[in-house]
Parts: C-alpha cells; sequence; structure tokens
C-alpha cells in the first residue's frame, strides 16, 4: 500500500514510517520543516512539504494514496492555551482527508486520546467520550466525526492512545514528572496516588497504526493500551528513588502550584483495556512496560522538558 501519514517525524510518527516500511508499504509523510523532510527521507519515505492547515496539500496526497493514518496534532498551540485551536484545525483535516476519500473503502486512521475517558474503571473500546462543546470534547467529535465516515465508504479507524506513550527519547508525560521532580526537589503524586495512567511503549503502538491501516473494519475503536493502568503513586516512587529525592503526596489544592499546567491530566484516572482489540486485529503488545522502561534509566539522564507553572 501507499500510505499518506501526517505527524510523520514526531513521537508516534517517526516509529510508525519504519513499521510500515518493513512491511513492505509504501510512505508518504507530511513534513513543515526541512529537517523534518530529512529525516523521513533517511527513513526510506516520500516527503510533502506542508501542515495541517494546508488542506489542498493533505487532500492531493490522499488523493493518491492508497491510505492514511493522521498522527500531526498542534500539541505546540493545544499546550500553551488554545487546545480548542488546535483542535479544530485537527477536524478540519480530518473532514479534507473524509471528503477525498469517500466512495473509496480506503482506510482513514486517525490518532485520538484516552486520557479522562472514564472515571473509576478501565475504559473499553465501546466507551464513547462526551462531546459537550468544551475544547477538549472537540477533538472527541472529531473522533465521531471519522468513525461516521464508515457510512460515507471510507474505512475509517480511531486509535485511542494511552496517556503515556512510552520509551526511549519520550518527551510526555513521564518525561514531564521527571522534570517536575527535579525542580521541586520531590517526586510528587496527587491525593492518594492511587488514580492509573494507561501505558503503551511506542513500538507497540506503531504496530497497532499498521495493523489498523491494512486491516481494521470500517467504524473501527482501538485501544492503545498495553497495560491497563499504572498507579501514579508508584511512577513517583520510582522516580524518587532514581533522582534521589524523597516521594510525597501533594494535596488535590495545590496540585496546579506544583504540577503546573500539567496538573489536569496528571490527576486523571486513564485506565484503559485493550481486549477487544487484542481480539479484532491480534494486536499483541510486546514492547516493555512502563516501569520496566523507568527502570532502564535514560528518562533520568536525557534533558528533561523544561517545567512551567
Amino acid at each position: 500500500m501507499r500510505i499518506f501519514v501526517t505527524g510523520a517525524s514526531g513521537w508516534i510518527g517517526s516509529a510508525v514510517v519504519p513499521e510500515l516500511i518493513d512491511a513492505g508499504h509504501q510512505v508518504v509523510g507530511l513534513a513543515r520543516s526541512e529537517s523534518s523532510a530529512a529525516a523521513l527521507t533517511e527513513a526510506g519515505a516520500e516527503v510533502v512539504m506542508g501542515t495541517v492547515d494546508d488542506l489542498g496539500v493533505l487532500r492531493d496526497a490522499a488523493a493518491s494514496a492508497d491510505g492514511v493514518i493522521h498522527l500531526a496534532f498542534k500539541h505546540d498551540i493545544a499546550f500553551s492555551g488554545d487546545f480548542r485551536g488546535a483542535a479544530e484545525a485537527d477536524r478540519r483535516a480530518v473532514d479534507a482527508f473524509g471528503d477525498v476519500l469517500a466512495g473509496t473503502d480506503r482506510p482513514l486512521v486517525i490518532a485520538s486520546g484516552l486520557a479522562g475517558l472514564t472515571r473509576g474503571r478501565a475504559a473499553t473500546e465501546r466507551d464513547m467520550p462526551e462531546v459537550d462543546g468544551s475544547p477538549t470534547s472537540v477533538r472527541a467529535a472529531t473522533s465521531q466525526a471519522a468513525l461516521a465516515l464508515a457510512s460515507r465508504g471510507v474505512r475509517s479507524a480511531v486509535v485511542r492512545l494511552a496517556p503515556t506513550c512510552h520509551g526511549e527519547g519520550d518527551p510526555g508525560f513521564v518525561a514531564t514528572l521527571v522534570a517536575i521532580a527535579r525542580t521541586r526537589g520531590v517526586s510528587g503524586y496527587i491525593g492518594d496516588g492511587a488514580n492509573r495512567w494507561a501505558a503503551v511503549h511506542r513500538v507497540d503502538a506503531a504496530r497497532l497504526f499498521r495493523l489498523a491501516v491494512e486491516s481494521a473494519p470500517a467504524g473501527s475503536v482501538l485501544h492503545g493500551a498495553a497495560e491497563e493502568g499504572v498507579a501514579l503513586r508508584t511512577i513517583a516512587e520510582v522516580i524518587g528513588r532514581h533522582l534521589g529525592v524523597p516521594v510525597a503526596s501533594v494535596a488535590p489544592e495545590a496540585a496546579a502550584e506544583h504540577f503546573g499546567g500539567a496538573a489536569g491530566f496528571i490527576g486523571m484516572d486513564s485506565a484503559a483495556s485493550h481486549a477487544l482489540t487484542a481480539e479484532l486485529l491480534d494486536w499483541r503488545p510486546e514492547g516493555l512496560g512502563l516501569l520496566e522502561d523507568l527502570e532502564k534509566g535514560y528518562y533520568f539522564s536525557t534533558p528533561a522538558p523544561a517545567v512551567t507553572g
């Protein structure tokens, strides 16, 4: 298959591209910078220059492809205060892909998230997010719109990724927790720390995207969550031991001061099952678990994201 991938040089995309190429697929990656283009070329992919705002570029690339994997999201503006703007740009891109692929039975696989989907129990693929008009629910509405494309002759699927997609070079929540612990001199968790994060290794997530574009039935919801849930307190304890700092509870009312802008996500209970995904696509995660990955040590020997707030 000739597969167009947005976000192809990002954290997930840079694992998806070689996964696809190794499986014999031809990859065309969207790049918004010369450095990203060079990385894609080195990986063996063709390059299309543009961004998720260049809807004409997206349409043309999708029209000449056998399928699309949409990973790009404007995280830079999303986590600097304009999540709604990022989500609305994402929706425009998905709508553009849908218009091109309608009636072709070609696949469109998009990335979404599991954070906050359910509370008090592990989310399953049958759970659907609430769309209430809030900024974060705009992205949920995009996922539902993608699934609805199945009725228009698109083999659409949504991969809901665990909030912790880990591995060497991870720029996400775990790296942020490490950075906060370094800065504050304490490895913290909120309240009793019993809230859980579903987790997946980046290599397992990449394989799931490949399986989805190859064979997921139209309208599929898939969970990229290898581990159902790892307690935040347990994560904090491993971080504290490696950094040599104390581990302590942070009161919920003090979470924003301690964790900055990440507090809302860090405090979520985001456990999730992947049982239906495994049954549907025979996806069997093989990568390291989150705690095993932390014990490898590279989270503590590489520069961590800056801490604000």
